[in-house]
């Protein structure tokens, strides 16, 4: 019976892990990290309350002790919280990249712009009357 828990523990690492490291949203990954907190809110206070309980339910997974089912639980959950991390770090990089890249085309010079201000800034020239027709 442990075999088939710790089967399920790691396919549930690996399909964690894809989903996180897919990328894609960000209002998912909350989604997910809320929901998860929820689950260990809610069984960190029902162990309290009834620590018997997790060792039971530990048993009937068939690990044994309560403790070695909240530290699979520890685990998964460091799991996913270094998988969202590191999603978090990726999108803050790119979004970096993407301003410094900004920053660098408007702070750049523009030598045209400095010939178009200077001929603007530049006396006018007398230029010839324009040719009417009443001069023919």
């Amino acid at each position: 019976m442990i075999f088939i828990v710790q089967l399920v523990l790691v396919i549930a690492v690996i399909l964690v892990s894809l989903a996180l490291m897919r990328g894609g949203s960000n209002a998912r990954h909350l989604a997910i990290r809320r929901l998860l907190l929820v689950v260990f809110a809610f069984a960190a206070a029902t162990s309290i309350f009834i620590p018997d309980l997790l060792t039971r339910v530990a048993q009937f997974l068939g690990i044994g002790r309560g403790t070695d089912l909240v530290l699979y639980a520890l685990i998964f959950c460091f799991f996913v919280f270094m998988s969202t991390t590191y999603q978090r770090f990726r999108q803050s990089e790119f979004a970096l990249t993407r301003l410094a890249r900004r920053i660098a085309l408007d702070e750049a010079p523009r030598p045209w712009l400095d010939e178009d201000r200077a001929r603007l800034q530049a006396p006018p020239t007398q230029q010839p009357p324009a040719a009417t027709g009443s001069d023919r």
